[in-house]
Parts: C-alpha cells; structure tokens; sequence
C-alpha cells in the first residue's frame, strides 16, 4: 500500500523583511577587503558566514579599526559608537533598518521635549540599546512588569522594540496607564512585518502537527515565531537550516507547516520546502532507517529527552529504541529527583549501559557521562597548562584533598604555599587557585600545586604595594613574626620592617616588650627601596614623644610615680609614667648617707619621687625621695639633778623671790646697817649660785 506523502504547508507571510532585505543587499554590495561589521549584520549564521566568503570580517570591538568601511547592522548601535568611528576616518555603511531609526527620532524629540521615555523590550539587545542612546541613555527598559516599579513621575512615551509580541506590548501599555496618571503618549513601534509574520504563524500552528521555524537561534523575532506557534503546536522545532533535524523526528506527522524568520533568506528556506516536498513516506522510512545510529555499549552519544517521571528519563538517542535513564544512574546525588535534573525537549549526552534491556530499550546513564566528560575536561586543561579553582575538602598525611569539578586531586604539603605551612587545616574549606602538575586519567590520579600561583599573586601584590607606599605614609598593618632587632609587619601582603630601635621612643630589650604577633598596628613607612625589597617602618613615630609627653602634664615640685630600671654608683634611673627616666642622685635616696643606690633601692621597685628640676635643653629630669621625708628633730637630754641640788632650786627661787622682804637686822646707825644688810644679801646670793651647777 502506497503512504500518504508529507504536506507542507508555509506560512502566508515568512523570511526576509523590508529592513532586512535592504541592508543584506547594501552589505553584499559593498562587501569585499578591509571592510568591517560591527557586530552581525542580522542573527543568521548563514548570512554571516555568506558576507565572510566575501572578505567581510565581523567585529565585536568598535575601538580598532581606522579608515576602513564600517557596515552598521540592521538592528543599530549606540550613537557614540558612530561618532567615535567617523573620528577615526572610518565609512560607515548605515544598514540600519528605516523602522529603527524611526523610533530613534520619536525617543530623541520626545526626551527633549521632557518626557520620561520607557523603551519595552530586551536591555541587552542592540537595538534597545542604540534606542535608549537617543534618550542621553536616561529611558527605563521594561521587559517584565516588576520593571514597571522603576517608573519616574511626569509625562512619559512608550515605545516598543520592533520585534516585540503585540499583545504582550498592549498589556504593558495598560499597567502602564494603570500606574501613572500623567500625560502618556504611546507609539507602536513595533514593526508591521513582525507582526504579520507573528499572526502568520499563530494560524499556520492550528492547521498542522509540526511546525518548523527556520531562522538564526539568537534573533529575537525567530524564537518569538516558535513561542507562538507552540501555543496551538506541541511539535515546534527551531532549526537553522533544514540539515539541522533528523528525519525520524518527523515520521509521525503527516502534516508539517513551515515559517522563518525576517533574517533567513529566501534560499534557505527554499532549500527546506524543496527537501520536504521531494521526500514521500517510504524514501523517509527508508531515510530513517539509515540514519539509525550504530550505538555499541560503553560510547557516550547524545540524545533529546521524551518523557520525565519519578523513576526514570525516556531518551530519544536516534536509534530504533528509545533508551531508560533509571533514576540511580541520574546524578552522583542520589537524592536528586530526575525533574530537578531534566525536562522534554533537553539534549543530553548519555552513556549506553545495555543495547537491550529486555524489553527492547537501551540502557542508559547520565551521571557516567558526567564523571567521564569531566576526566576528558580535566585531562584537556593538564593539556593546556590551564589553571583551576578548587576546593579544598579534608587534611590528609603529607598534603591536602581538593574537590576539582567533583575529582579528588592531591595537594602534596611543599606545594600548598611558597612558605612553609606548618597548619594546613587552616585551608580546608577554601577555594585556591591551582597548577595541575601530574595527571593519569587511567590511574584516576590529579596532582596540583599553589606554589607557582601564589608566588605570581605575591609578586603582583608586591608591586601593587610597593607602588602605592610614600615615604612619611601613616597606614595600618599586622604583625606577623618577632626576631631579635624587629617586627616583621604585613602591609597589604607584603613584609615591612619596624627595627627594634623605631619600636619605642624609650630603649626596648626585645621587641615582644613592645608588640605581639597578630596585633594589628599603625606604623609610619620611613623608607622604600623596591630593588632590594625592603620597607622600613616606625612605630614609635605615631606617637607623641616621652619627653613632649612629660612637659605637658608634669612640672618640678610636682609627686610622681615611677619604676626602678638602672642602679648605677652615683644613683637610681626611675621611668616615670610617661615613659622618661629621670635621674635619683644617690645623695637624694635617704636623709642618712646612703654609700651606693643598691643598697636601698631595686631594679623593678616603685617608688614615689619629688620632680626637682627639669632641664627641657638636655632633656634630663632630677628626682628625689629625701625632698618627701619629713625632718627629724634631736633633743639633748639633760643629767637628772640629786636631791639635795633639787632642794637648793627651790631655796634659790624663795629668796630671789622673797629678797625684798628681807627683815632687817637691828641697826645701832642707820649707815652702819644699810651696808650690813647689801653684804648679807650679797653673800647669800653668791652661795646659791655656787651651790647651782648649770651648764
């Protein structure tokens, strides 16, 4: 019995448009040497390809070509990029399409005018772009309603990327009215043969069971004619050229339209209807036949997935059976779920298990795929001296274990870092950048070193560093190693060194007197020399001076405290507070004579001192403790008196006393008695004072 031949049916409006067809006739006809695209002039490959037969080269970069011919493409650039050519005594061949630059004169009078201007359509596609360059790059792109919040208060145009859905445009214009209750002006820009061909399709999808459209994968307006079509059409394919789609895929349909987009050309689209209508049912079985592929068990070959359920994944692999990826041989996860994984329509490359399982299907697994790809990816990039990131996993004897793309490979411990690493736990869980320097895909065994990387990183920090540091700098660092004469201080990855005599104003014995490792600090940079790799640094720079410090907030008779750090034979050095020793003269230790400092005084003792005279020329201070003591005061005994002399005091204060009252003796002549009475006085004075022994 004869089969019934295919029908073919084409869409009433399909291919090139008017502003396509223009600028592939002005590009074919001045294409030759030294002449540029910038960019694709459309998105089809096989115009592109058509155009580099004939010596034209397509560029992605504007900033390189100088007095050539420049052809702009259909969907425009950026305005900047036009003037930035023609400063370069470029020709430009203007192949923008007239619909285009229609919308760049409404955006350019409509900003100028102060309208807010909103520009429906892809932010990343050329033609939004060189359209929103008309609007000093101020329009708001709207390609979903949630980027309508964006939307700026005032009078605002609307206008729409050529290649838009009608219907999608309407919706938004609505929200938009919606939204604002200012003056909006909307024009539809979008382009009528896009429309036409979008309606073309939308009826051709209700009248077959397939629907081929043909056009460039990346154009905009192709893909958007096959999400038309698929909403009356499960069976959409988007090809480029009809050499892109097996046979067997369409055995089962008996009816198939066709549509292309406004960038393929009419040959290529010839070339399908041609193919299709010359193949009756029986060539194609027999085309089918032969393009069965002849799988052997162990190959990796790729497939299009059918049928997605809890269980396993149906494969279309273009061979007379379908093949079953059960839900085990899905992923190396064995809680994934095959929906989380895959969905109709995703090509995939498998690996074949089994040719027959028993029930006439091919055996299949994706997660061998997966682990072989990425031994075959790994082996190419040890090939290439390519470096990776890796994660590092775990700690292990004599090196680290990192996850490269789901691999183990070995860090041996000399490779980890160009410095000894005494602590390599410190690395797990982080992400390094690594050389792989040993790799046998047939013993599973990746080797890896940082050491190389690290050292380029260092050395490019380095000089990073070095660059930036100016003599006199004040900047923030972190210690990281003490030795006898300094600090060793990171500096944005780089070493510096505080010498142990720039670490503090007064003397240091160690610089652990001083600061710790670990300890983050400010230091002053006092010298750079790059050829030698030095960097010397101050600590004690960006802090005042002991001495400054002292006069500030001490004057002499002022009470201090302070710490004994020097005994010498003439006296004591104490560091008061501020850090500045002053001088305790051994003459000025104790109020009794003191033979040597030692003898009454420790290194480390605190003790109270007076400031007695400050000299600010020489700096030197002088202390005292004896200037603190109180004075002592020396009674001198006196010998304790007998009794009999004691007796004799009190007789000697009577008479001195009683003198005046003295009774007279009897006077025969008053002369006579006068004289008499002065000798007894006399005489018994004079006793008394011999009788008193006084010193």
């Amino acid at each position: 019995m004869e089969l019934m031949k295919i029908k073919i049916i084409l869409a009433e409006k399909l291919g090139f448009c008017g502003g396509v067809k223009r600028a592939v006739e002005l590009a074919y006809k001045n294409a030759g040497e030294e002449v540029y695209s910038l960019g694709e002039l459309v998105h089809n490959p096989i115009v592109v390809q058509d155009l580099e037969t004939m010596g034209v080269k397509t560029l992605q970069d504007h900033s390189t070509p100088h007095n050539s011919k420049i052809i702009i493409r259909s969907h425009g650039v950026h305005k900047s990029i036009i003037e930035e050519l023609k400063g370069r005594g470029n020709e430009i061949i203007d192949c923008v399409c007239p619909k285009v630059k229609q919308i760049y004169d409404i955006v350019a009078q409509g900003h100028a005018k102060g309208y807010n201007i909103i520009i429906f359509g892809d932010p990343d596609h050329p033609e939004v772009i060189g359209i929103n360059s008309h609007a000093e790059d101020q329009a708001l792109i709207v390609s979903t309603e949630k980027d309508l919040q964006h939307m700026k208060k005032g009078k605002t145009l609307v206008v729409s990327q050529t290649t838009n859905d009608e219907n999608k445009y309407k919706k938004i214009i609505k929200l938009i009215k919606d939204i604002s209750k200012d003056e909006i002006l909307v024009y539809n820009t979008i382009c009528n043969a896009t429309k036409l061909r979008q309606d073309a399709v939308r009826e051709l999808s209700k009248q077959v069971e397939a629907v081929l459209v043909i056009g460039g994968k990346n154009s905009s307006n192709t893909n958007k004619l096959a999400q038309i079509a698929q909403e009356n059409c499960k069976n959409v394919y988007l090809i480029e050229s009809i050499n892109d789609i097996e046979y067997n895929q369409l055995k089962k349909f008996n009816k198939i339209g066709i549509t292309a987009g406004a960038s393929t050309p009419d040959k290529v689209i010839k070339e399908a209807v041609s193919s299709m209508e010359n193949f009756d049912n029986n060539e194609m079985m027999e085309a089918i036949e032969s393009s069965f592929k002849k799988i052997r068990r162990g190959e990796i070959v790729e497939g299009e997935v059918l049928f997605v359920n809890e269980s396993e994944v149906m494969v279309n692999i273009g061979y007379r059976s379908d093949g079953i990826i059960a839900r085990e041989e899905i992923s190396k996860d064995p809680e994934v779920k095959p929906q989380d994984v895959f969905k109709p329509g995703d090509k995939i490359q498998v690996y074949v298990m089994k040719i027959d399982d028993g029930d006439g299907n091919v055996v299949l697994s994706a997660k061998r795929v997966e682990n072989m790809k990425v031994w075959d990816d790994v082996e190419e990039l040890f090939n290439n001296k390519q470096r990776v990131e890796v994660e590092v996993k775990s700690v292990v004897k004599g090196g680290l274990i990192a996850d490269l793309e789901g691999l183990k490979a070995f860090i041996p411990a000399s490779h980890v870092s160009v410095r000894f690493q005494k602590d390599l736990s410190k690395y797990v869980s982080k992400k390094l950048l690594c050389e792989i320097i040993d790799f046998d895909k047939a013993k599973r065994k990746i080797v890896l070193s940082r050491k190389d990387v690290e050292a380029e990183e260092l050395e490019a920090k380095r000089s990073a560093v070095y660059q930036s540091l100016n003599v006199g700098d004040v900047i923030e660092g972190t210690v990281q190693r003490l030795t006898n004469f300094g600090a060793f201080v990171d500096v944005g990855g780089v070493d510096g060194l505080i010498h142990i005599s720039e670490l503090s104003w007064n003397r240091v014995k160690h610089p652990s007197d001083v600061v710790s490792p670990g300890e983050k600090v400010e230091v002053q940079v006092l010298n750079v020399d790059e050829e030698k790799n030095r960097i010397a640094l101050g600590l004690k720079q960006t802090t005042k001076k002991p001495w400054d410090v002292f006069v500030e907030n001490v004057a002499v008779g002022d009470v201090v405290e302070g710490k004994v750090v020097n005994l010498l034979d003439f006296g004591a050095f104490v560091r008061l507070e501020s850090g500045v020793d002053g001088l305790l003269h051994v003459s000025q230790i104790a109020r009794e004579h003191v033979e040597k400092p030692a003898d009454k005084l420790e290194i480390g003792q605190e003790v109270t001192v007076k400031i007695t005279d400050i000299n600010d020329e020489e700096k030197k201070i002088s202390l005292s403790i004896k200037a603190l003591l109180e004075p002592v005061v020396e009674e001198k005994e006196e010998p304790e008196a007998p009794a009999e002399e004691a007796e004799v005091e009190e007789v000697k204060e009577e008479p001195v006393k009683e003198a005046p009252k003295a009774k007279k003796p009897a006077e025969p002549k008053k002369e006579q008695d006068d004289n008499s009475a002065d000798e007894n006085f006399n005489t018994a004075l004079g006793d008394l004072l011999g009788n008193l022994k006084l010193d």
